[in-house]
């Protein structure tokens, strides 16, 4: 079935444009609105230290509302109730295929290091080099971004055969999944993601590593509970996340290592790596390691 993309500016007001739609036969809404874009980037400071410009600009003066309806004589009828109310939508046909496939066309394999490559689950690949495999359609980290090509080159270097690894923050799965491939050890994640268990284990399950991965969910830093349950005796611990959780993370990162282990952390936007180098330091680690890549910053500490 094909589909039809109806967009309607929402003139700052768009929960009464939802009321108005909604009388008119439409449903499932999606709500575009520069005032939400904002209150949650004000909301979630904790979660980010740099917004694209593309992206602020694409939100820039926007609120408008948005729905969908078949390409038949139902979905149209719908249509022209909206254009006879006079709300001058914008139309977009969508093919089924639109939503199912073509945003797979922007994800590809990335070579990363020495010897990893970051393949798409839907591609095939017969390399030479150590492939790691995600379904990028399910949380951040898909291998692209320079904070987890900082990360995953690190995890490359210190890889050691049945290494013990910690992933604090883990989204995809993707650092601690590639540690289980290289090292063949034990790796035990933790996100404040509720969705983070299966998420995870549906990515090491890609990579058939999804028995030595354990993954919890929580506020490393808020809750000492989860902290005693992660446990110590790491030989590899990440963070991949940004200076304002690395930060008060810190102090806690030496109780998770083992004797000779390593911390590598990152999502260190340009201007916070001195506070995030000044936090470390204090916290009795010992930066070995200050890797740069575009505007991001990743430490790997001892």
């Amino acid at each position: 079935m094909d589909w039809l993309e109806i967009s309607v500016d929402a003139g700052g007001e768009p929960e009464a444009m939802c009321d108005t739609l909604a009388a008119l036969g439409a449903a499932s809404f999606v709500i575009e609105d520069e005032r939400d874009f904002h209150d949650f980037l004000e909301n979630n400071t904790q979660y980010w230290d740099f917004v694209d410009d593309d992206l602020a600009g694409a939100y820039r003066g926007v609120s408008r509302v948005k729905f969908w309806v078949s390409d038949d004589a139902e979905g149209r009828a719908v249509l022209g109730r909206v254009e006879a109310a006079g709300l001058k939508p914008a139309v977009k046909p969508v093919r089924d295929a639109d939503w199912e496939n073509n945003w797979r066309a922007y994800y590809a394999p990335v070579e990363i290091g020495e010897r990893l490559v970051v393949v798409p689950e839907w591609v095939d690949y017969d390399g030479d080099r150590v492939p790691v495999r995600l379904d990028p359609g399910l949380l951040f980290g898909t291998g692209d971004h320079p904070t987890t090509k900082m990360c995953l080159a690190a995890v490359e270097k210190y890889a050691a055969p049945g290494m013990r690894t910690l992933d604090l923050g883990c989204g995809s799965g993707i650092l601690g999944i590639a540690a289980a491939v290289l090292s063949g050890g034990a790796v035990t994640a933790a996100d404040v993601d509720p969705k983070a268990p299966d998420i995870v284990s549906a990515n090491a399950a890609l990579n058939g590593v999804e028995s030595l991965i354990t993954v919890r969910v929580g506020d490393v830093i808020a809750d000492a509970g989860l902290r005693s349950r992660l446990g110590t005796g790491y030989d590899l611990v990440l963070a991949n996340i940004v200076a304002d959780v690395i930060i008060p993370l810190a102090p806690y990162v030496r109780g998770f290592m083992a004797p000779g282990g390593v911390f590598v952390c990152s999502g260190i936007i340009d201007g916070r790596e001195d506070d995030v180098a000044a936090a470390l330091t204090a916290a009795g680690l010992t930066v070995r390691e200050h890797r740069h890549m575009d505007e991001w910053h990743c430490f790997v500490c001892g």
